[in-house]
């Protein structure tokens, strides 16, 4: 069997270069890459199909073909289209059917096709249409994240939704997740509430079913677990050093920066409350700066925006011996810091406005440290099964629930060991890229069983392109 994973933005190779520092390099891309892996190592021939890129600030994308060194069974196939250099995701939309062409023409000159496409994002799932209309290969659905929400929480309205169009093109992107959820034989969703929240969107109505069964799969995504583990390594040594004169135990705060993960929540949590003080340490991840007390230089304007608003309230606050800032500059810098972070009973907190999964979470609980976490989103359902606790949630936007729910998390010995093991277990039962892939796989397999071609109605989609190009002289892009 071969699959192949459609991810026409940003780009793949063996370094992982660029993940983290470009908004179209981000989660998205470590989910392709760690799924088809998994699946690789299973035996499963796997593609991971991406744009080809001739640009001398992207050197590293200029081959068609790359590789994961130790992986078996896994390419990186890069399909030229449109301009030679690197286009934003927002301005692929008018190159993916060159694309997909071109893909069709890649696999019939190898003279195998896949029996499977799997479609990442809504340019990766238009692309599935495209070549499934014409190939009548089955594909399946996996947004990450869908426009409709995005227009929601940028409060794009009448008077302002033209301004925002020509930033984020969401009148092409709804039409590509329209269609790319409607004609895929399955959707790939982390939890419930994805699928329900987020699909169930009245943008999406009259498109999709959310009530219907056959249509959704819930797989979560798993956590590399050679990087996040409770195995200590020689490498934590530094992290350790790093934090062995906190005696509290320490809060640990880690995400990208931005308003929606809410840092400022736990950071009034400590302006207010006298006895959380007392009893612990907050600890924030910022990565690329040794002391943020001293300087921000290195941020983005947006991020710093952001930080010189937590360094107001903790001035004002007097908060500077109680709030303290760790620079983690990669992966295997943050899971060292989370195993050392035990010895003092410690824990991961992540407060965000709404989680749509929650990777940060099963990563310190993957290295055994327990979790307090926001209730909206993924983590209720990490933290919550079956009426069993994991973890602790809170109401992110109410400063008293973050409050108590931390004090709470701030447990005796016997009671923080009972936690620290079942995060490990949880992540084992439940949140592995080898689950991820098996229950992938169960699910292909079955819709290659029932699969029975059918008219793809591409026109919506393609419509949104004969606009653009009207209202922009015939061309295409940027």
């Amino acid at each position: 069997m071969r699959i192949a994973f459609l991810n026409p933005q940003g780009n793949f190779d063996s370094e992982n270069s660029y993940w983290t520092e470009h908004p179209d390099f981000g989660g998205q891309l470590v989910y392709v890459k760690e799924l088809a892996s998994a699946m690789a190592e299973m035996g499963i021939k796997t593609d991971i199909l991406t744009r080809k890129i001739i640009d001398s600030k992207w050197p590293e994308f200029e081959g068609e073909q790359d590789v994961y060194e130790g992986i078996d069974n896994l390419r990186i196939l890069r399909i030229p289209c449109g301009p030679d250099h690197f286009l934003r995701k927002e301005d692929l939309w008018p190159y993916l059917d060159e694309w997909s062409d071109n893909i069709i023409k890649f696999y019939k000159k190898e003279g195998n096709f896949p029996d499977f496409l799997t479609g990442h994002y809504g340019d990766g799932g238009i692309a599935c249409a495209l070549i499934s209309e014409k190939e009548k290969i089955p594909y399946s659905f996996t947004a990450h994240s869908l426009g409709a929400l995005k227009m929601d929480k940028l409060g794009i309205n009448r008077e302002n939704i033209n301004d925002f169009e020509r930033i984020f093109h969401f009148s092409k992107r709804l039409a590509a997740e329209r269609i790319s959820m409607k004609y895929s034989c399955v959707n790939f969703v982390s939890t419930e509430m994805e699928r329900f929240e987020q699909y169930g969107h009245q943008k999406y109505e009259n498109w999709i079913d959310v009530k219907d069964d056959a249509h959704f799969k819930i797989v979560p995504p798993g956590v590399n677990r050679k990087i996040f583990n409770e195995f200590k390594s020689e490498d934590d040594q530094t992290a350790f050093d790093s934090i062995k004169d906190y005696e509290k135990p320490l809060i640990i705060l880690s995400s990208r920066i931005d308003a929606k993960k809410n840092h400022i929540g736990v950071i009034k949590s400590f302006a207010k409350d006298k006895e959380l003080r007392e009893k612990a340490h907050l600890l924030i991840v910022v990565r690329g700066i040794q002391d943020v007390y001293k300087g921000i230089d290195g941020l983005k304007d947006s991020e710093r925006k952001i930080v010189k608003e937590w360094l107001a309230y903790i001035k004002e606050f007097k908060l500077k011996n109680h709030i303290s800032f760790y620079n983690a500059e990669n992966q295997s810098d943050l899971a060292a810091l989370y195993r050392s972070a035990k010895v003092n009973h410690s824990i991961f907190c992540n407060p965000a406005v709404y989680e749509p999964f929650g990777l940060t979470v099963i990563e310190a609980m993957s290295c055994g440290l327990p979790v307090a976490a926001t209730r909206n989103g993924g983590p209720s359902e990490i933290l919550r099964e079956n009426g069993f606790k994991y973890g602790f949630l809170f109401d992110p936007e109410d400063v008293d629930s973050i409050i108590a729910t931390l004090k709470k998390s701030l447990m005796s010995d016997k009671t923080y060991k009972k936690f620290s093991e079942l995060s490990v277990l949880r992540v084992l039962e439940k949140y592995t890229w080898k689950k991820t892939a098996e229950d992938y796989l169960k699910e292909i397999k079955s819709k290659l069983m029932d699969f029975k071609p059918k008219e793809i109605d591409l026109k919506p989609f393609f419509k949104t392109l004969d606009n653009w190009k009207k209202d922009n002289g015939g061309g295409g892009g940027n």
